[in-house]
């Protein structure tokens, strides 16, 4: 089984992701989209007892097209085009569930985490609604293959990514790009917000980048509400170290906003709702950096 997993990696993501560059980098934000990858391989859609549509219900549906137009804008966007139902790169390289597996995890796994008692580690064992992915346990190096040949890479490309603008402006800001369902246990759907923005409650950016998100999409006319119930994952504490000038928030949009969430089809208004998006991106690109070089000055 390891060996059609790697076949299946080298053959069905060619390339496992992709790098959208602008012709000439001129903002200092780098926009990426983990959870939007739609290729599931087969070595999934034999092992799932899931159907297609049931796959794709942790899938952040068309986001890296909602935030194409960043490379327009003069900043790069890093999108998967694996599935998060196949692997979650939103996660520690090994959080791994013990649950999932036909042996013991290695001693440098980490199942002890909240995201994989609750199903949602590096391998998930669920999608979004509680239902398990696979028929029987997973051979271990399963998870090592895809670990080594799709995550690392994608990481990889991220850190280069971010080094290369700092290296370029000075600093870096990563916009981590999500969307979630529109009705959860914690908000019906009519109370939840239609835009979440995670910054760690505070501690993986500067709080003028925050601020300027939250008023850019303030001004156009969303709601918007921070830190609850998602703070930002993996990527966005990972990336985040404001003390280093690397900067990152996590974006989470409502998919009421854009999607139909029965069928997974881009809804009536979807190109409406992308230009909202393309204009949230404009304005990002000039708020932000006018905002921290104001403090830089005044510093």
């Amino acid at each position: 089984m390891p060996l059609r997993e790697r076949q299946a990696i080298a053959e069905e993501f060619n390339p496992p992701f992709s790098i959208f560059r602008p012709r000439e980098q001129t903002s200092p934000l780098v926009f990426c989209s983990p959870h939007s990858g739609r290729i599931y391989p087969s070595v999934l859609r034999q092992a799932t007892r899931l159907d297609d549509l049931g796959l794709r219900k942790s899938e952040d549906c068309y986001v890296d097209e909602l935030f194409a137009d960043a490379v327009a804008a003069g900043a790069p966007l890093l999108a998967a085009h694996f599935p998060r139902a196949y692997l979650d790169v939103n996660r520690e390289p090994f959080e791994l569930d013990p649950e999932l597996f036909d042996e013991p995890l290695p001693p440098f796994a980490n199942p002890q985490t909240m995201r994989v008692i609750g199903g949602l580690g590096t391998i998930p064992r669920i999608v979004a609604e509680a239902e398990e992915i696979y028929d029987a346990p997973l051979p271990l190096a399963v998870a090592l293959e895809r670990i080594e040949r799709l995550y690392r890479p994608f990481h990889d490309a991220l850190r280069q990514l971010l080094e290369e603008t700092r290296e370029r402006f000075g600093y870096a800001v990563l916009v981590d790009c999500h969307s979630m369902p529109s009705a959860s246990l914690t908000f019906p759907a009519a109370a939840r917000p239609e835009f979440i923005l995670g910054d760690r409650f505070g501690s993986s950016c500067d709080f003028r980048i925050t601020r300027c998100v939250r008023e850019a999409l303030g001004n156009l006319n969303y709601k918007v509400q921070l830190n609850r119930p998602y703070a930002g994952g993996f990527i966005t504490e990972h990336y985040g170290r404001p003390a280093e000038n690397l900067h990152a928030i996590q974006i989470e949009i409502n998919r009421g906003l854009y999607l139909n969430e029965h069928t997974l089809e881009r809804a009536r208004h979807f190109p409406a709702f992308r230009r909202d998006i393309t204009d949230l991106v404009d304005r990002l690109v000039t708020r932000i950096p006018a905002a921290l070089e104001r403090r830089a000055a005044a510093e």
